[in-house]
Order: structure tokens, then sequence, then C-alpha cells
């Protein structure tokens, strides 16, 4: 493995200095098609907006997983699959968390055997604009192709500001310029909490702006922005992931026993609220870094926390995440793919009540999908119950992601994957791939390359303000750019994958009696192809043409008019009104 890596270093130092070298592709294998499906055609979803934290970059440019709820959900759109043109750079490294200053431009850590670099790109050409050296690993501080410390989580500020654990357990905040320029502007020492031989995995600040961060170890702690002053209390329990924070103050971490939710105490120490242990084999399962849940905590809308477990078969599971709750905390587990085949190192993707969910089983590190190997498939969505009963799956993909971040765009309608079809001819192909959030359809597969170059790592998919996709590699950073720009519906179209139709019910009373006259309308009475209406307990008329309009017997009382529009998707749109008295 080292000897491919000192041939893509050799590579990157034989380049020009002046030019973004791409990655190269497998030099003795064929190149499979470019493109595979047709362009999407873009449906916008309907889901509540996170909100935007005060002291984090605007949601989908602040961290890898989009905003403080860590949803993995974008409002903006990505590629349709139309005219996709694919760049990358060559930098030996994996750039893996790409977030966007207010200029647009990315910054990025990009960690490799030379060690981590912060870095500001160019977002279209890729190129280097400002790098800065950061501390390197620990040697034998762990696998290189699994430990996401030092760097491998981080967020980008409301001020234009990287802030990061290092190597050396301490927290930076590095300043991105207006020409690009990094500058470092605090350094807070976190050594006293975190102890030698620990690692500080994530920081992220909570909505009062106090910074938390954790170790693999299981310390958890928060430091006072303008003092430094650390405080801390150690769990006892490994953490391998990010966490998440909401409005309410409240930070979710799961380690690789429970989920926990976590409080500032007045001194502004970390405070457990509540405690929820889930389902655990105990295997560190090939997909998984550690013998746990492999997700960062995600909120949903109603204050709901998702994650995945470490049973067999794994289980979607979904909590109630308020202070206190009447009855069961535990709102579902829900089984996902098969029996001995199950298991995510990827935060699950949230969008109102549905969930998806991705499997890594069998992703032991790269050599696991070389000479055309792969591992085993599947992507599901999992919705809860409106009711709030349970949960349920909607759909499963036979795609292969061996370890990717999946993302949706809400704007588009398409949840955006990197798959790695297994083949027979012994040939590396990875791909962005494109599946229909409503369906699970496949719409797209776009060629990013061929070789370990192109093997993402568990990095993530990212959506830029400008609709490109970006994956980091092990090889670098890869775009994808739609030509021309991609965009979502018109503003006019109906949202979400089984959107009501904009109907109407006219009702008023007949002048000849106690009767009166109902009529459907509304901006999408073009798609009724036949109706029925009934008046109180009276029987059903049917109407068959347009414009749908039928006299109804409606004596004495005060009742209720009913229409039952049949639309041309075979669906059946129910409308309610209230009559006047009969005059008589």
């Amino acid at each position: 493995m080292k000897r491919v890596f000192a041939a893509l270093l050799a590579a990157a130092l034989a380049a020009p200095a002046a030019l973004a070298d791409p990655i190269p592709p497998d030099p003795l294998t064929s190149s499979p098609p470019a493109f595979e499906g047709s362009p999407a055609k873009p449906r916008r979803l309907d889901s509540p907006e996170p909100p935007r934290h005060p002291f984090m970059a605007p949601n989908g440019r602040s961290n890898l997983h989009n905003d403080a709820l860590q949803t993995d959900a974008y409002r903006g759109p990505g590629p349709l699959g139309r005219g996709t043109a694919v760049n990358s750079i060559l930098e030996v490294a994996d750039c893996a968390s790409v977030t966007f200053d207010s200029r647009g431009r990315i910054v990025t850590v990009c960690v490799g055997l030379q060690g981590p670099r912060l870095e500001v790109k160019d977002p279209r050409t890729l190129e280097d604009l400002s790098s800065m050296t950061l501390p390197p690993r620990n040697p034998g501080a762990g696998n290189v192709f699994t430990d996401f410390s030092g760097g491998g989580y981080f967020y980008l500020d409301n001020r234009d500001r990287a802030i990061f654990p290092t190597n050396s357990r301490h927290v930076f905040v590095v300043a991105v310029g207006a020409d690009g320029s990094l500058r470092m502007e605090r350094d807070y020492d976190l050594t006293g909490a975190v102890p030698q031989g620990d690692k500080i995995v994530s920081a992220l600040p909570d909505f009062s702006g106090r910074i938390w961060f954790v170790s693999a170890a299981g310390v958890v702690g928060t430091i006072d922005p303008a003092s430094g002053k650390v405080r801390s209390r150690a769990l006892g329990e490994e953490i391998a992931n990010s966490f998440a924070v909401d409005e309410e103050g409240a930070v979710y971490v799961v380690t690789i026993k429970a989920l926990y939710r976590f409080q500032a105490a007045p001194d502004g120490s970390p405070r457990t609220v509540w405690r929820e242990v889930y389902r655990n084999s105990g295997i560190a399962k090939p997909g998984q870094s550690h013998a746990g849940s492999g997700t960062t905590p995600t909120v949903m809308s109603g204050r709901r926390i998702a994650i995945t477990d470490n049973a067999d078969p794994m289980n979607v599971v979904v909590y109630r995440g308020a202070r206190r709750v009447g009855g069961r905390r535990l709102i579902c587990e829900q089984p996902v793919f098969r029996k001995g085949g199950s298991a995510t190192d990827q935060s699950l993707i949230a969008a109102g009540n549905s969930l998806v969910v991705e499997n890594n089983y069998g992703y032991a590190g790269p050599t696991a999908v070389m000479r055309g190997a792969s591992t085993t498939a599947g992507l599901e969505r999992v919705d809860v119950k409106k009711d709030g009963t349970g949960c349920r799956t909607i759909w499963r993909s036979r795609e292969t992601a061996p370890s990717v971040v999946p993302k949706l765009s809400l704007e588009t309608g398409l949840v955006y994957t990197y798959t790695k079809p297994p083949r027979g001819d012994a040939v590396d192909a990875w791909y962005l791939t494109a599946l229909n959030f409503c369906t699970g359809r496949t719409e797209y597969r776009r060629l990013a390359g061929t070789g370990l170059g192109y093997n993402n790592n568990y990095a993530p998919v990212s959506l830029g303000p400008d609709g490109a996709a970006y994956v980091g590699v092990l090889g670098g950073l890869v775009r994808f750019a739609d030509s021309p720009r991609p965009a979502g519906p018109p503003r006019s179209a109906r949202r979400g994958c089984a959107p009501r139709p904009r109907l109407t019910l006219r009702v008023r009373r007949s002048k000849r009696g106690c009767r009166v006259v109902a009529r459907i309308g509304g901006e999408d009475r073009a798609l009724v192809r036949r109706a029925a209406f009934r008046a109180g307990i009276g029987r059903r008329v049917s109407d068959r043409r347009r414009p749908f309009r039928r006299v109804l017997r409606a004596p004495g009382r005060r009742l209720t008019v009913r229409a039952f529009a049949r639309l041309r998707d075979g669906t059946t749109a129910r409308l309610t009104v209230r009559a006047a008295r009969c005059a008589r």
C-alpha cells in the first residue's frame, strides 16, 4: 500500500508547480463508460430548514455534515447529470471535509501520509491558494485509514475562521483572509484535559458560542472562547465520530455504548441530561472503525435524534430528544440490510420524517476494494411514521457505496453517493451516483476515475454554492459540475414526493330549494379524471366530465360537503367544506 502512495507522491513531485495536476487513473486498465443512466428531472422536497447557527458559517458551508444538526441535507442543487464535467487535483492526501468561506472558496483539511494540511482552494480549478502545515500524527497512533482525529472533523465559523483539533491535543483557530491567506489567531491547549495517547476527534460550538470537543478515549469537554478555560469529564467510553448541537443548547454525543444528551452546567462544564444504551453486538464489523454506532447523531425535525446501532442486522434507531418525555424515549428500531452483512460508519441523511442509511459492510480498508472487488450493497430510506409509533422502510437500493458520507439535495430531490460496482475485469471504477430520494431509483452514474487514487476512504460528497459536487479521495479532490449550472424546478412546482394537488371545493346554495352546487377548482384541476360528491349522509354522486360540478340535495341542517377527486396518477384527493344552512 505504501508503494502505491509513493507512486502517487512521485507523480505529484514531477508535476509543474503552477498547474493543478489531475489525479492519474490506473494506467493498466481500460476506462469504463464515462456516464450511465440519463439526466435527472429535479423535484423539490419539503423539509424544515435547520436553524442558522450564529457562530458557524451558513448551513451547507460550515462542516462535514452541513449544519449544526448534522442533517447532511443541502437546500441548494447538485449535479443533474447534464453534461457533467469532472476535474481533479493531485494532493496525495484525502481532502475530506470541504467547507466554503464567504467568498465561495474551498477551505479543507487534506490528510495524507506526509501529514495534515489546512488548505484554501479555488472552487473551480481546485488549485491551492494557500496552505498551512498542521501538527503531524503521533507515531503508532492507529490505522491511518480509520483515524479521523487531527483535523478530519473541523468547522468554519461565522467569521471565516477554521476551528479544528490537532494531533498535538490543541484546538487551532485559523483565519482565512480576504486574499485567501491563512493566519493563526488562537491556540487552545487541551493537554490538561486530554491525556497523552488520547486524540481529539471533533470540536463544535453550541448556540451560545462555547466550543465543545470530544476525544477518542471518551473525554467530553468545553472551551470558553474568551478566557480559554477548559472544563471536561471522562466518560470511559470510546468516541469515534463527531456530534450534533441544537438551538436549545443540547449537545448529542454517541459513544461505543450509548447516546448522550449533554448541556452546559452554570460553570460551563458538561452535564449529562440523559443517556440511552443502544443494541451492540460488540464486534467491529468490516466497514466500521470501532465496535459501536458508526454514526454522528442526526437531529431530525421535531427534536428527534437518529443513529444506527451495532446489532446484527443493524437498526436505524430514533429517540425523542427532549429533556423529559412521557413514556419511552425510544421511537423505533428499524432493521436495515441483511443479517451478517450490515454495517455503517456514516451519518444518516435527515429530511422531515425520512432518513437515508448506507451499508459499508466489507470495507476493511483500501485493499478490500481493489482489483474489481467491492463491498456489500445497499442504501435504504427509512421513514418515521407520522403518528410517531414506529418506523418503516420505504425503499432499498442495490448500489454499492463502500465508505462515502452520502448527501441529499432538497432542491433536486437527489441522494448523492459515491459508488464502486463490483467488476470481473479487475477495473476499479469509482462513480458519483445520484438516486431518486422518492423512489430509490438510480438516475445516473458519472465516472470519477479508476484506481486507488479515486478511492474516497470515508470522505463525504459535498455540494458547493455553484451546484458542483466534490469528493475527497486518497489522491486529492474531485469536482463534478453540470453544464449549464444545475437548478431546481420552477418555484411554482409542487413540493415533495407525493405533493398534495392544489384543488379547491367551492360550495354555494342553489336558488332551487334545499340544494347546494359543488364544484372542484384550483390550479391543478386539469389533473382530475373523475370526481364524486356527497352532501351529509346523502348518496355519493359521480361526475366524469369537466368542470366536475354537481347539484346535491342538502336539506335542513348545517352539513358537510365532500368531494373525491380521482387524479391521473391513480391517487385520490379528498376535499371537505362546511355548507351553510338551508334557507326556507
